[in-house]
């Protein structure tokens, strides 16, 4: 077989894995190893580690976040009430909303995540407000995600710091789902 046949195997294996997990959004980490990655196959991806933005502000209101391990990649999600149209993801360093202070997040880089879309309703009532901020979603025993940290919600728009292992491609994307949507970051275990 030849490499390039072999390139499109494993690429095409790594796809239907993704897939099947794309299902899964559990916030509870799956356990064991299966598909690609135990049979020793390499994830390909086209993700890359640039930039990736849709610059429309919505009112959906954020109220949950979440993460999951998968085959190819950890997995954070951002659940929304309402139609979210907008977000900015990009490796740069972590600010709070409305303070500007730095939030030092463990790992070998900084993935900043805004979502754009307020974490509190029209009369100010926090619609998301996890217990730690700088621990908003236990990422324990991950392979890529070392901390998830909530840096806060101001004027209409919403900052999570992602530290990574280091910088990974990485795709974004939304989901609407009945009432609501959700914003998924995907960043992948290895180039």
């Amino acid at each position: 077989m030849s490499r390039t046949m072999k390139a499109r195997l494993a690429a095409a294996t790594c796809a239907a894995a993704m897939t099947v997990a794309g299902g899964a959004l559990a916030s509870a980490p799956a356990q064991g190893s299966t598909g690609a990655a135990a049979a020793g196959t390499a994830c390909a991806t086209d993700w890359g580690s640039g930039a990736k933005s849709a610059p429309t502000m919505s009112w959906s209101q954020i109220t949950n976040a979440r993460a999951g391990r998968h085959t190819c990649y950890d997995r954070f999600v951002v659940d929304l009430r309402g139609t979210l149209r907008g977000y900015d993801v990009r490796y740069a360093p972590v600010y709070t909303e409305g303070q500007g202070k730095r939030v030092w997040l463990k790992g070998g880089a900084d993935l900043r995540v805004i979502v754009r879309g307020p974490a509190y309703d029209s009369r100010g009532r926090a619609t998301y407000n996890p217990r730690s901020k700088l621990n908003a979603v236990d990422v324990t025993g991950f392979r890529t995600f070392r901390q998830i940290a909530f840096a806060g919600s101001f004027e209409g728009q919403s900052t999570f710091g992602v530290g990574t292992r280091a910088r990974l491609p990485m795709r974004v994307f939304i989901i609407k789902t009945t009432g609501g949507s959700r914003l998924v970051v995907d960043v992948a275990h290895t180039w």
